[in-house]
């Protein structure tokens, strides 16, 4: 807190105690690190007082978000060895209230559902990371509801609908903006779903390392499209055309033998190197709105087993060698542990808030919470390096000061609580009478 302590003041306001509080309930809260639950434990807190520091309070998550960047940049940051990974993550909200809430894909659960899907970096190396960006996704149902998003206090900037995709190039432009040092971008086959990104990296200069669907078309030849016209006389079309056959990645005869794959040593486990097998393939990758395809290698890699098979698109340079080629692939595993350890740990998910500036004020603490992590075990590392963010919660819980229980204290909260289930069921029996008298 003392390092990012100026960002909660202001002239007139100082809500930093709110977030050390706030911060304090995120490793103290237990299983579920809602503001309720941070109240019973962390001393002098109010579970009032927290809603109002996370929702109303005019302090910038974007200034915290960058610090946080800054910050582990100078720990992780490197122009070979590290990465900038981009991924999404859902979270199941009820109600129709929530900024950004509504029925869409939650990769989380995996399947569709009510609730809100934030798009994420996380800065990588070796097995370290942190997350250093967050960007939540509107749906059109929202930008297309402008008294919505005044309600939700979405920034007049905002409601534009933008994909997940165009969220994740935001990402990856702000962090070169910002100066990060990273290598390569990569990202899973939510995002390598159309050729777009491939030429939008491209063009930004990055050197990407993208997942695609089994039955993503690739071309085996490079070919000039055509654009026709619809007529003699009429306009070319806007979208070329080619007579070059496309395949399917799962289909290339090139996977069909196994003894033809190259064994390779990927990342380090617990129980020793991932060994993985390995086929690099040439190939083009093209949009029908562009007017040339790209050459890019499709690295294709599976377990020894054959249990698990992921197909990857790279424009990396082809004198890398397979065995970094698939290290640098293999390296999107990580933010599934980045986000394993916010939501186990660091309450990622456990939010309750309504409001545009509540969901971003949580995850940038999180973020600083989740960095914290980060320097604690890159501190450690030589002493203790099997120090883990789980390790480092349960430290905090038992050194941070802890509110005493007495039996006061304990009927006050059951009362709190009851007072809370209480709304929530007068609320729940008012919608209720509000669907029932809509369907008479």
């Amino acid at each position: 807190m003392k390092s990012f302590s100026d960002h909660f003041k202001s002239y007139r306001h100082d809500v930093s105690e709110g977030a050390r509080q706030y911060l304090s309930g995120l490793m103290q809260g237990g299983k579920r690190k809602n503001m309720l639950h941070m109240a019973e434990v962390v001393p002098e807190a109010d579970a009032r007082n927290l809603q109002q520091f996370l929702t109303h309070s005019k302090w910038g998550a974007r200034a915290v978000m960058d610090q946080v960047a800054q910050e582990a940049n100078k720990l992780l940051g490197d122009e070979h060895n590290a990465c900038l990974l981009l991924d999404e993550s859902g979270f199941k909200k009820q109600g129709k209230q929530s900024v950004g809430v509504a029925r869409q894909w939650l990769g989380r659960f995996g399947k569709v559902d009510n609730g809100q899907v934030g798009v994420f970096g996380a800065l990588c190396r070796d097995a370290l990371a942190a997350p250093v960006d967050a960007r939540l996704y509107l749906p059109k149902e929202w930008t297309d509801d402008p008294v919505r998003c005044t309600e939700a206090g979405i920034p007049e900037t905002e409601p534009v609908f933008r994909t997940k995709d165009e969220l994740a190039w935001e990402i990856v432009d702000h962090a070169r903006k910002q100066g990060l040092k990273f290598g390569w971008v990569a990202a899973d086959a939510g995002y390598g779903k159309s050729p777009e990104t491939f030429y939008r990296l491209t063009e930004m200069k990055e050197t990407f390392f993208i997942d695609v669907p089994s039955d993503f078309s690739v071309y085996l030849k490079s070919f000039q499209p055509e654009a026709p016209r619809s007529g003699k006389l009429g306009r070319p079309s806007q979208h070329y055309r080619t007579r070059e056959p496309k395949h399917e990645v799962r289909k290339l005869k090139v996977l069909a033998d196994a003894a033809k794959a190259t064994v390779v040593a990927g990342r380090d486990t617990t129980r020793g190197p991932l060994e993985l097998r390995a086929w690099p393939c040439g190939v083009y990758v093209w949009d029908p709105a562009r007017s040339a395809p790209l050459r890019l290698t499709l690295l294709v890699t599976e377990n020894l087993d054959g249990t698990e098979r992921k197909y990857t698109l790279t424009n990396a340079p082809e004198r890398t060698s397979l065995k970094r080629l698939v290290s640098q692939q293999r390296q999107r595993y990580w933010v599934e542990r980045v986000f394993e350890d916010a939501k186990g740990t660091c309450g990622m998910a456990d939010y309750q808030v309504q409001k545009w500036s509540g969901w971003h004020h949580h995850m940038a603490l999180v973020m600083m919470a989740m960095f914290f992590m980060l320097s604690e075990r890159v501190a450690q590392k030589d002493v203790n390096p099997l120090l883990s963010c789980a390790d480092i919660e349960a430290l905090l819980v038992h050194y941070l000061p802890r509110r005493d229980i007495e039996e006061a204290e304990v009927i006050r909260q059951v009362r709190q609580r009851h007072r809370l289930r209480e709304r929530a069921i007068r609320s729940h029996t008012k919608r209720a009478k509000k669907r029932r008298k809509a369907a008479v």
